[in-house]
């Protein structure tokens, strides 16, 4: 099964350590959090449960088509991924159990001072097959 690796920027449910936005970071400090991902991934490729990943610009905008013409942007005063996701990773796992393990490990990426962050991933499953209003 293939699972979602969420991170987000703001954290999660409850923050385990003080949330320091990576822009307030030293640079070795996120060649370390960098590095730790790159790790990760190159050791989930040699295992075949690695499928894609990426990190996130905080830029972006919604989009909506509104008709014929130009459609038009929005950039509103509620939440936007743009300030909650800061990347996500793409795994196929044999289990759920072993996807919460792999985000259990990916968590720790190393922070402010080389401490591990701890911070909260969303783990999703991918939808597979026809779903239907009555599953």
């Amino acid at each position: 099964m293939k699972y979602l690796l969420l991170k987000h920027y703001r954290g999660g449910p409850t923050p385990t350590v003080a949330f320091e936005p990576m822009d307030r970071w030293t640079p070795e400090e996120v060649d370390a959090h960098v590095q730790y991902m790159h790790d990760f991934a190159a050791r989930l490729e040699e295992t075949g449960e690695f499928v894609d990943g990426q990190a996130l610009a905080p830029e972006g905008t919604f989009v909506r088509y509104d008709g014929e013409g130009r459609p038009p942007v929005t950039d509103g005063p509620f939440a936007e991924t743009k300030d909650l996701i800061a990347g996500w990773m793409v795994i196929d796992v044999e289990s759920w159990d072993r996807a919460v393990q792999l985000a259990g490990e990916l968590s720790a990426a190393p922070g402010p001072g080389g401490k591990p962050i701890y911070e909260w991933l969303e783990v999703r499953p991918f939808l597979s097959g026809a779903h239907t209003g009555t599953e």
